[in-house]
């Protein structure tokens, strides 16, 4: 049992995985930074200085200061300034993840090489090198 754990473990999809998994820890963590620090204060700036990160919606009706404040009072709220900020973070992600996937297809496209044509009488799909076709038996003109 433990020689098949340490072949599965030396696999490479595993390694790959472990490898993504750690990279993408510090990634979002790169996102998160760059959202609520460089992204965030200039559009709430820019909508009257709102700061998204405490913006919430008090169910308690006691009117807590801050969303600091009503956390640490334990008062219930609806912290929708740090949902947006997630969602932002998300959106830029997607996006990044998106550039990537795009620029590494834009790598491994290769010129498809047609393998098969098809029958001029029955129109099945044949090799293109075959000289009579196998699905209605016609003699075929010889590949050019």
């Amino acid at each position: 049992m433990i020689k098949e754990f340490r072949e599965f473990i030396a696999r490479g999809n595993v390694i790959d995985l472990a490898v993504a998994v750690v990279i993408g820890a510090a990634f979002g963590k790169l996102v998160t930074s760059l959202v609520e620090g460089i992204i965030m204060p200039p559009i709430g700036m820019l909508l009257g200085g709102v700061d998204f990160a405490n913006l919430f919606i008090d169910l308690s009706g006691r009117n807590p200061a801050s969303l600091a404040d009503a956390q640490v009072r334990g008062l219930p709220v609806i912290a929708y300034g740090v949902f947006l900020n997630d969602v932002i973070s998300f959106l830029i992600i997607a996006f990044v993840i998106f550039l990537i996937i795009k620029a590494i297809n834009k790598r491994k496209q290769v010129e498809v090489v047609e393998l098969t044509k098809e029958c001029p009488y029955c129109v099945s799909s044949i090799p293109i090198e075959a000289t009579r076709c196998s699905g209605c038996c016609s003699d075929l003109p010889a590949a050019a």
